[in-house]
C-alpha cells in the first residue's frame, strides 16, 4: 500500500468515493450471479485482515480495495435474490442511493438542533407507518436499531406507565420493591421479547406462558385472569410459522382489566398494507404499543426498528434524559423516544423506502413475497415433502423426514450455494425455515431454488 504521509485532499476524498461506488455497483449487479453463501475459501481469506495497528496512514483507495478484494466474496448475499434463511428484506434501489447519502451527510439524529433533516423526517415516516398499518394517529414513537430494542423500548414504556398508576415512580424509586407487574406471552414468544423483558428487569418467574395452538398462535381461551399490572406480549407474525395471535379478544380482555397490550410485529404487522392480508392483523390497532423492522418486508437497510407507543407521555417519560447541554425545543425531540441520544438518522432510509414504493408498492411487495412462498409450498408439496405450517404470509416449514436427515439436507443446501435457507425446531419436529421477504425475489428464483433442495433431499435418500 502507498505510504501516505500528508492529509487527506480534496481530490484524493473524490477518487475514494468513486472507486467506491464503483465497487458498490459491481457488487450489486454481480450479485443474482454469485453463490449465497461464501465459499470456504473466501471465508478462509478474512484472516488477510489480521494485521497488527497499522503504524502509519494507508491511502483511502487501497484500503477500500482491500475490503472489497477480501470482503465482498466472504458476504452472505442477502441483498440478492435467494436467501430464505432469516426474515431479511434486500435494499430497495432508492433505500441504497439514500444510504450513501445519509453516509455523507453523518447526520446525528439525537436533536432536532443537530439535524433539522433527520428529525423532520422520522415525524414524516412515523405518520406514514401509522397511517399504513391502521395504527392510531395519536401514536408516538422512534426509530431504533431493531425489533429487540423497540420491544425494550415499549416494555419500559409499558412498565412505567402500569407502575405509576400503582403509585410508584421507577424514575425516582428504581425498580427496587416496586409492586409486582405480571408478563404474559404466548408459549411460541420470540426470543427477543424475552430477551427484552429481562433488559427490563423482569426475571423469567414473573412470566406467566399462555398455551398456543399448532400454528404457533396464543390460545385467548387459556388467558389467565388479568389485573391493571400487567402486560400481555402477543404476535403478528411468528418468526416460524407466519401465524398471527387472536388480537381483538386477547385486547377486549385486557383493556376489561386495564392491562397493557404490546405487540411484536417484527414483520407481520407489514402485512396489514396488503386488502389480501389485512384481515390477520385485525385487532391489532387496539393494542397500546407495537414494535416492527423496516429491515425485513420493507427491505431498508440495515439496521432499522421502529416503536410505537400509544401514549406519548408513557414513552418520554420512560426514555427522556436531561442535561445543562441538551436544551430541547418546543417540537418532538428524537432522543426522547428512543434509548440511543446520538444515533445515525435513519429516518433517511426508511423515509426512501416509502416514498419510493408508496402503498402500492409496499402492498405489490407484500403480496409478491407471499405468493413466492405458496409456490415454494406446492412445489415442496408436489414432490413429497411435509409442510408443516398453513402458509398464511411468507414463512414456509419443510420437513425431510427424521431430524438427521432433515438437518443434512439444510447443511447441503447451505454449502451447494444456489440458495440459502436455515434450520428451526417446530412442535417437536426439526424443520427447514423459508422466508422470502426480498423485494427482487423473482418466480424464476423460487425454482431454481426449488430444484436444488428437491436435488439435494433425493441425495440424502429422501423419497
Amino acid at each position: 500500500m502507498k505510504k501516505q504521509t500528508q492529509g487527506i485532499t480534496r481530490s484524493a476524498s473524490d477518487d475514494a468515493l468513486n472507486l467506491a461506488a464503483e465497487r458498490a455497483r459491481r457488487y450489486v449487479r454481480e450479485i443474482g450471479a454469485r453463490r449465497v453463501a461464501p465459499a470456504p475459501g473466501d471465508v478462509a481469506a478474512l484472516a488477510g485482515f489480521h494485521e497488527g495497528f497499522p503504524a502509519t496512514p494507508s491511502d483511502p483507495q487501497d484500503v477500500l480495495r482491500m475490503l472489497d478484494e477480501l470482503g465482498s466474496p466472504a458476504t452472505v448475499a442477502t441483498t440478492g435474490r435467494r436467501y430464505f434463511g432469516f426474515v431479511v428484506g434486500g435494499v430497495l434501489p432508492a433505500v441504497m442511493g439514500a444510504n450513501w447519502l445519509a453516509g455523507a451527510w453523518d447526520q446525528n439524529a439525537c436533536l432536532r438542533v443537530m439535524s433539522p433533516l433527520a428529525a423532520e423526517l422520522e415525524d414524516v415516516v412515523l405518520r406514514w407507518i401509522c397511517e399504513a398499518l391502521n395504527l392510531p394517529v395519536e401514536c408516538e414513537g422512534g426509530l431504533v436499531t431493531c425489533a429487540t430494542t423497540a420491544n425494550f423500548t415499549a416494555l419500559a414504556a409499558a412498565r412505567n406507565a402500569l407502575l405509576l398508576k400503582a403509585g410508584w415512580d421507577v424514575a425516582e424509586d428504581g425498580m427496587f420493591g416496586a409492586p409486582p407487574i405480571e408478563m404474559v406471552v404466548g408459549a411460541e414468544v420470540h426470543a427477543s421479547i424475552l430477551k427484552a423483558l429481562s433488559l427490563a428487569g423482569f426475571g423469567k418467574r414473573r412470566v406467566t406462558i399462555v398455551e398456543s395452538d399448532a400454528q404457533g398462535r396464543m390460545r385467548a381461551d387459556k388467558l389467565p385472569k388479568l389485573t391493571e399490572r400487567a402486560i400481555v406480549c402477543i404476535q403478528a407474525g411468528n418468526v416460524n410459522s407466519g401465524s398471527f395471535d387472536p388480537a381483538s379478544e386477547i385486547c377486549r380482555r385486557a383493556k376489561e382489566q386495564g392491562a397493557w397490550v404490546h405487540v411484536d410485529g417484527a414483520f407481520g404487522l407489514w402485512a396489514g398494507v396488503s386488502p389480501r392480508y389485512r384481515h390477520l392483523t385485525q385487532g391489532f390497532e387496539l393494542a397500546d404499543s407495537w414494535a416492527t423492522d423496516a429491515h425485513k418486508w420493507p427491505n431498508v437497510s440495515y439496521d432499522n426498528g421502529i416503536v410505537l407507543v400509544r401514549d406519548g407521555a408513557s414513552l418520554r417519560a420512560a426514555m427522556t434524559q436531561s442535561a445543562a447541554y441538551l436544551a430541547s425545543g418546543t417540537r418532538r425531540e428524537p432522543m426522547h423516544h428512543t434509548p440511543e441520544a446520538s444515533r445515525r438518522a435513519r429516518g433517511v432510509e426508511l423515509w426512501a423506502a416509502l416514498k419510493s414504493l408508496g402503498r402500492s408498492g409496499l402492498c405489490a411487495l407484500i403480496e409478491r413475497t407471499c405468493a413466492l412462498a405458496k409456490r415454494f409450498e406446492s412445489g415442496l408439496r408436489a414432490a413429497g415433502f411435509q409442510v408443516l405450517n398453513e402458509v398464511v404470509i411468507n414463512q414456509v416449514l419443510v420437513s425431510f423426514g427424521d431430524a438427521a436427515t432433515t438437518r443434512e439436507v439444510i447443511r447441503r443446501i447451505q454449502e451447494d450455494g444456489t440458495c440459502w435457507c436455515g434450520g428451526t425446531e417446530w412442535q417437536g419436529k426439526t424443520a427447514m425455515r423459508i422466508s422470502v421477504s426480498s423485494w427482487a425475489t423473482t418466480e424464476e428464483d423460487v425454482d431454481r431454488s426449488l430444484e436444488a433442495m428437491v436435488r439435494i433431499a433425493r441425495a440424502c435418500g429422501v423419497s
